[in-house]
């Protein structure tokens, strides 16, 4: 598969491709993929019906009705897909909500395309899915010994980190804000992997939406905030207009709640899955991993900012 042509329409089988180093493979992408920048100036084959700078709470109205009615949340560039021709379409089955779904790729390669197109559809929900969609990706490029290498090398900053840490605080991380959602899926799994205890999902599933009041009583030690893809800057835009619940847990008002650019780590699985591994190991036990929190500094912020 050296030569084929490939469009990705999910950032992290974007990310997973390069990694491969096929980037020059690549054709087109989705919207959303923006990493790395070897893939920036490439066509661009989907948008969003949702306007992506609108209030959370607006978002998840949006979503909520078009799911409801059983609409796609995004539109496909048949037109475009029908010039570039390519031989490979990765795409996702996971999350309808996150990416173009798996039936709306098969759909418009069956109006458009008399011989078929080879699709890759992964559907990461743990951990495991991770290294899996990676082996995945690579065996269908024909590449495979580099995916293994890809996954080795995860392990290997991984790895250290698990039963290194005496204590394990517990953790809330939080996908969305309005309504709050907890993390499911691989977060629980990171959190462990950082010495933490996660609270409410503990362990790969689906999102659980919450109350304030809910997460008051359950009282993390600390609050993580990736809402699913926000970078820092844009969550912080977005507290302005939360209600002021969150303020009154006791991890905010001690300082231990931060965001976290959820868009280009945590809610990414891909390789830099390692990286969100780490930057949560910093968060939860800075004493010990200082040169993550240095590292990602960047991807950091405390909130409210003293």
């Amino acid at each position: 598969m050296q030569n084929a042509t490939v469009v990705s329409l999910l950032p992290s089988a974007t990310e997973i491709l390069c990694a491969l180093g096929l980037q020059k493979q690549l054709v087109g992408v989705s919207h959303e993929c923006d990493f790395p920048q070897e893939i920036k100036g490439l066509p661009v084959l989907t948008e969003s019906k949702i306007d992506p700078n609108a209030p959370s709470a607006q978002i998840d109205g949006k979503v909520r009705t078009l799911v409801q009615k059983g609409l796609s949340l995004y539109e496909i560039r048949t037109d475009l897909l029908q010039t570039l021709k390519p031989d490979w379409i990765f795409t996702q089955d996971q999350c309808e909500v996150c990416a173009v779904s798996l039936e709306d790729v098969t759909c418009a390669v069956k109006d458009l395309f008399q011989s078929p197109v080879n699709i890759c559809s992964l559907k990461p929900e743990s951990l495991d899915d991770i290294w899996r969609d990676i082996r995945k990706v690579a065996e269908a490029m024909g590449v495979e010994e580099r995916g293994e290498k890809i996954v080795q090398a995860i392990y290997h900053r991984i790895n250290p980190l698990r039963g290194c840490f005496s204590t394990r605080p517990r953790v809330a991380c939080l996908e969305w804000l309005d309504p709050p959602m907890v993390a499911g899926g691989w977060i629980p799994e990171i959190v462990e992997i950082a010495g933490g205890e996660p609270v409410i999902v503990s362990e790969p599933g689906p999102f659980k939406e919450v109350s304030w009041d809910t997460l008051r009583e359950v009282d993390p030690d600390f609050l993580v905030l990736m809402p699913c893809g926000f970078s820092v800057e844009r969550t912080e835009a977005e507290l302005k207009n939360i209600p002021d619940g969150i303020r009154q847990l006791r991890a905010v008002q001690q300082g231990r709640c931060y965001i976290v650019d959820g868009n280009a780590y945590f809610n990414r699985p891909g390789p830099r899955i390692a990286d969100s591994c780490e930057i949560l190991a910093a968060l939860v036990h800075p004493e010990k991993c200082l040169a993550f929190l240095n590292r990602y500094r960047s991807a950091i912020a405390q909130w409210p900012r003293s």
